[in-house]
Protein backbone atom coordinates (compact mmCIF):
# COMPACT_ATOMS: atom_id res chain seq x y z
CA UNK A 1 0.00 0.00 0.00
CA UNK A 2 2.97 2.30 0.87
CA UNK A 3 5.04 1.64 -2.42
CA UNK A 4 1.57 2.55 -4.11
CA UNK A 5 1.03 5.49 -2.84
CA UNK A 6 4.53 6.32 -3.27
CA UNK A 7 4.35 5.38 -7.04
CA UNK A 8 0.94 7.56 -6.87
CA UNK A 9 3.05 10.80 -5.55
CA UNK A 10 5.60 10.39 -8.03
CA UNK A 11 3.54 10.30 -10.75
CA UNK A 12 1.19 13.18 -9.94
CA UNK A 13 5.15 15.02 -9.57
CA UNK A 14 6.47 14.16 -12.38
CA UNK A 15 3.05 15.23 -14.50
CA UNK A 16 2.97 18.64 -13.09
CA UNK A 17 7.31 18.98 -13.62
CA UNK A 18 6.53 18.10 -17.22
CA UNK A 19 4.15 20.51 -17.74
CA UNK A 20 6.01 23.28 -16.29
CA UNK A 21 8.50 22.61 -18.32
CA UNK A 22 6.65 22.30 -21.82
CA UNK A 23 4.75 25.25 -20.64
CA UNK A 24 8.27 27.29 -20.25
CA UNK A 25 9.77 26.01 -23.68
CA UNK A 26 6.42 27.09 -25.77
CA UNK A 27 8.02 30.21 -27.42
CA UNK A 28 4.54 31.13 -29.02
CA UNK A 29 3.74 32.30 -25.93
CA UNK A 30 3.17 36.71 -26.20
CA UNK A 31 4.05 38.23 -23.24
CA UNK A 32 1.96 41.68 -23.35
CA UNK A 33 0.00 44.57 -21.51
CA UNK A 34 -2.84 46.95 -21.41
CA UNK A 35 -1.97 50.61 -22.21
CA UNK A 36 -5.08 52.31 -21.26
CA UNK A 37 -5.68 55.98 -22.39
CA UNK A 38 -8.09 58.38 -19.89
CA UNK A 39 -9.36 61.52 -21.20
CA UNK A 40 -9.98 64.02 -18.82
CA UNK A 41 -12.24 66.78 -19.96
CA UNK A 42 -11.49 70.61 -18.63
CA UNK A 43 -13.38 73.92 -19.51
CA UNK A 44 -10.58 76.88 -18.36
CA UNK A 45 -7.15 78.47 -18.98
CA UNK A 46 -5.76 76.66 -15.98
CA UNK A 47 -7.20 72.97 -16.86
CA UNK A 48 -9.03 72.97 -13.26
CA UNK A 49 -12.70 73.16 -13.76
CA UNK A 50 -14.59 69.96 -15.44
CA UNK A 51 -16.24 70.22 -18.33
CA UNK A 52 -19.32 68.51 -18.40
CA UNK A 53 -22.59 68.67 -20.85
CA UNK A 54 -25.79 70.12 -19.74
CA UNK A 55 -24.23 72.85 -17.57
CA UNK A 56 -23.69 76.53 -18.39
CA UNK A 57 -20.39 77.96 -19.16
CA UNK A 58 -18.28 80.85 -19.80
CA UNK A 59 -16.16 81.26 -22.64
CA UNK A 60 -13.28 83.80 -21.12
CA UNK A 61 -12.50 85.19 -24.45
CA UNK A 62 -15.78 85.41 -26.23
CA UNK A 63 -18.03 86.02 -23.20
CA UNK A 64 -20.41 83.54 -24.20
CA UNK A 65 -22.23 81.25 -22.07
CA UNK A 66 -22.60 78.10 -23.52
CA UNK A 67 -24.61 74.44 -22.88
CA UNK A 68 -23.29 71.67 -24.32
CA UNK A 69 -25.79 68.80 -25.07
CA UNK A 70 -23.23 67.00 -27.50
CA UNK A 71 -19.88 66.53 -27.72
CA UNK A 72 -18.31 63.93 -29.39
CA UNK A 73 -14.82 63.09 -31.15
CA UNK A 74 -12.87 60.44 -32.61
CA UNK A 75 -8.94 59.06 -31.75
CA UNK A 76 -7.57 56.38 -33.92
CA UNK A 77 -4.61 54.92 -35.10
CA UNK A 78 -2.62 54.44 -32.09
CA UNK A 79 1.05 53.50 -31.48
CA UNK A 80 3.77 53.21 -29.46
CA UNK A 81 7.54 53.97 -30.04
CA UNK A 82 9.33 51.23 -29.07
CA UNK A 83 12.86 51.54 -27.87
CA UNK A 84 14.64 51.07 -30.53
CA UNK A 85 13.30 53.51 -32.39
CA UNK A 86 10.40 51.33 -34.16
CA UNK A 87 6.73 52.29 -33.68
CA UNK A 88 4.23 49.15 -32.41
CA UNK A 89 1.41 49.64 -33.97
CA UNK A 90 -2.65 48.71 -32.79
CA UNK A 91 -4.24 46.79 -35.48
CA UNK A 92 -7.72 48.32 -34.92
CA UNK A 93 -8.13 50.80 -32.61
CA UNK A 94 -10.93 53.40 -33.44
CA UNK A 95 -12.55 55.15 -30.74
CA UNK A 96 -15.61 57.31 -30.28
CA UNK A 97 -15.48 59.63 -27.23
CA UNK A 98 -19.04 60.75 -26.47
CA UNK A 99 -18.83 62.53 -23.16
CA UNK A 100 -22.81 61.41 -22.54
CA UNK A 101 -21.02 58.13 -21.95
CA UNK A 102 -18.17 58.21 -19.18
CA UNK A 103 -17.10 54.74 -19.93
CA UNK A 104 -15.91 56.33 -23.67
CA UNK A 105 -13.29 57.76 -21.54
CA UNK A 106 -10.86 55.19 -20.59
CA UNK A 107 -9.37 53.49 -23.94
CA UNK A 108 -8.07 50.22 -23.60
CA UNK A 109 -5.44 48.97 -25.90
CA UNK A 110 -5.15 45.55 -25.32
CA UNK A 111 -2.09 43.11 -26.08
CA UNK A 112 0.64 45.51 -26.02
CA UNK A 113 4.16 43.30 -26.00
CA UNK A 114 6.23 44.09 -23.03
CA UNK A 115 8.73 46.46 -23.09
CA UNK A 116 9.98 50.44 -22.77
CA UNK A 117 8.23 53.10 -25.12
CA UNK A 118 9.43 56.63 -25.00
CA UNK A 119 6.16 58.07 -27.23
CA UNK A 120 2.82 57.87 -28.08
CA UNK A 121 1.28 59.02 -31.49
CA UNK A 122 -2.34 58.66 -32.57
CA UNK A 123 -4.54 60.48 -34.91
CA UNK A 124 -7.66 62.53 -34.10
CA UNK A 125 -10.21 61.48 -36.82
CA UNK A 126 -11.09 58.92 -39.05
CA UNK A 127 -8.48 58.22 -41.49
CA UNK A 128 -9.35 58.77 -45.23
CA UNK A 129 -9.48 55.00 -46.09
CA UNK A 130 -12.52 54.09 -43.34
CA UNK A 131 -14.42 57.06 -44.93
CA UNK A 132 -14.49 55.23 -47.93
CA UNK A 133 -15.04 51.84 -47.14
CA UNK A 134 -18.73 51.25 -46.64
CA UNK A 135 -20.92 50.36 -43.99
CA UNK A 136 -18.46 49.49 -40.65
CA UNK A 137 -19.42 48.39 -37.06
CA UNK A 138 -18.21 49.56 -33.40
CA UNK A 139 -17.34 53.54 -33.17
CA UNK A 140 -17.38 53.85 -37.20
CA UNK A 141 -21.17 52.64 -37.66
CA UNK A 142 -23.70 55.05 -38.77
CA UNK A 143 -26.00 54.47 -36.02
CA UNK A 144 -23.62 56.65 -34.24
CA UNK A 145 -24.79 59.62 -36.06
CA UNK A 146 -21.11 60.56 -36.80
CA UNK A 147 -21.43 59.86 -40.44
CA UNK A 148 -22.73 62.36 -43.75
CA UNK A 149 -22.00 60.49 -46.70
CA UNK A 150 -19.93 57.89 -48.32
CA UNK A 151 -18.57 61.83 -50.32
CA UNK A 152 -18.01 63.96 -47.26
CA UNK A 153 -17.21 60.62 -45.17
CA UNK A 154 -17.12 60.90 -40.84
CA UNK A 155 -17.61 63.82 -38.76
CA UNK A 156 -15.00 64.08 -36.54
CA UNK A 157 -15.97 66.19 -34.00
CA UNK A 158 -19.45 67.79 -33.22
CA UNK A 159 -20.39 69.83 -30.66
CA UNK A 160 -23.78 70.80 -30.28
CA UNK A 161 -25.68 73.05 -27.26
CA UNK A 162 -27.63 75.93 -26.68
CA UNK A 163 -26.37 79.78 -25.69
CA UNK A 164 -28.43 83.18 -25.50
CA UNK A 165 -25.71 84.69 -27.38
CA UNK A 166 -26.20 82.82 -30.55
CA UNK A 167 -29.51 84.76 -32.93
CA UNK A 168 -31.10 81.24 -33.40
CA UNK A 169 -30.68 79.90 -29.38
CA UNK A 170 -28.32 77.31 -30.08
CA UNK A 171 -25.03 76.37 -31.85
CA UNK A 172 -23.92 73.08 -34.07
CA UNK A 173 -20.40 72.76 -35.35
CA UNK A 174 -20.05 69.35 -37.17
CA UNK A 175 -16.25 69.30 -37.94
CA UNK A 176 -15.31 66.83 -41.11
CA UNK A 177 -13.19 66.56 -44.10
CA UNK A 178 -11.00 63.73 -45.07
CA UNK A 179 -8.60 65.25 -48.12
CA UNK A 180 -7.86 68.10 -49.74
CA UNK A 181 -7.43 71.71 -48.18
CA UNK A 182 -10.13 70.72 -46.20
CA UNK A 183 -8.77 67.86 -43.87
CA UNK A 184 -9.50 67.80 -40.74
CA UNK A 185 -7.26 64.80 -39.83
CA UNK A 186 -5.00 65.32 -37.45
CA UNK A 187 -1.61 62.82 -36.12
CA UNK A 188 -0.49 63.70 -32.68
CA UNK A 189 2.88 62.29 -31.15
CA UNK A 190 3.34 62.79 -27.26
CA UNK A 191 6.79 62.41 -25.98
CA UNK A 192 6.94 61.29 -22.46
CA UNK A 193 9.37 63.55 -21.76
CA UNK A 194 8.93 63.66 -17.47
CA UNK A 195 8.65 60.18 -17.20
CA UNK A 196 10.34 58.14 -19.59
CA UNK A 197 9.61 55.13 -20.12
CA UNK A 198 6.59 53.64 -20.24
CA UNK A 199 7.11 50.43 -19.45
CA UNK A 200 4.56 47.35 -20.36
CA UNK A 201 4.29 44.73 -17.99
CA UNK A 202 3.21 41.02 -18.21
CA UNK A 203 -0.79 40.90 -17.60
CA UNK A 204 -0.55 44.55 -16.22
CA UNK A 205 -2.93 48.04 -16.83
CA UNK A 206 -1.14 50.95 -17.34
CA UNK A 207 -2.72 54.38 -17.71
CA UNK A 208 -2.28 56.92 -19.70
CA UNK A 209 -3.74 60.33 -18.98
CA UNK A 210 -4.63 63.33 -21.21
CA UNK A 211 -5.95 66.17 -20.68
CA UNK A 212 -8.51 67.89 -22.92
CA UNK A 213 -10.14 71.16 -23.44
CA UNK A 214 -13.19 72.22 -25.89
CA UNK A 215 -12.88 75.70 -24.63
CA UNK A 216 -9.88 75.72 -27.10
CA UNK A 217 -12.64 74.88 -30.30
CA UNK A 218 -12.84 79.29 -29.96
CA UNK A 219 -9.69 79.86 -29.87
CA UNK A 220 -8.99 81.14 -34.03
CA UNK A 221 -13.28 81.45 -34.46
CA UNK A 222 -15.88 84.03 -33.29
CA UNK A 223 -18.06 84.36 -31.01
CA UNK A 224 -21.39 81.91 -31.54
CA UNK A 225 -22.97 85.77 -31.63
CA UNK A 226 -21.05 85.52 -34.98
CA UNK A 227 -20.63 82.01 -36.03
CA UNK A 228 -23.30 79.32 -34.86
CA UNK A 229 -23.07 76.68 -37.31
CA UNK A 230 -20.59 74.58 -39.39
CA UNK A 231 -22.63 71.70 -41.27
CA UNK A 232 -19.86 71.40 -44.07
CA UNK A 233 -16.12 70.87 -44.95
CA UNK A 234 -14.31 74.37 -45.52
CA UNK A 235 -11.72 76.49 -43.67
CA UNK A 236 -14.06 77.37 -40.77
CA UNK A 237 -14.53 73.41 -39.97
CA UNK A 238 -10.77 73.06 -40.43
CA UNK A 239 -9.72 76.08 -38.39
CA UNK A 240 -11.89 75.60 -35.00
CA UNK A 241 -10.90 71.37 -35.48
CA UNK A 242 -7.77 72.03 -35.47
CA UNK A 243 -7.54 74.42 -32.23
CA UNK A 244 -9.57 71.80 -30.37
CA UNK A 245 -6.75 69.08 -31.58
CA UNK A 246 -4.14 71.39 -29.91
CA UNK A 247 -5.79 71.55 -26.97
CA UNK A 248 -5.08 67.57 -26.21
CA UNK A 249 -2.19 67.31 -24.08
CA UNK A 250 -0.35 64.42 -22.18
CA UNK A 251 -0.30 64.84 -18.10
CA UNK A 252 1.16 61.95 -16.76
CA UNK A 253 0.96 58.06 -16.91
CA UNK A 254 0.57 54.81 -13.46
CA UNK A 255 0.32 51.75 -12.98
Amino acid sequence: MKNFKLFTFLVVISFLLFACKKEDENPNVAETGTVKLIMTHRWDATNTTNFLLDLPLVHPVTNDTLTFTTFNYYLTNVKLKKADGTWWVHPESYFLINLSDPTSYELAIPNVPIGNYSAMEYTLGVDSLRNVSGAQGGALSISNNMFWSWNTGYIMTKAEGISNNSSSGSFSFHLAGFEGPDNVVTKRTFDFITQIPLTVKNGKVIEVHYTVNPMHLWDNSPSVSVLNNIATTGTEAKTMALAFYNSIVFDHFHE
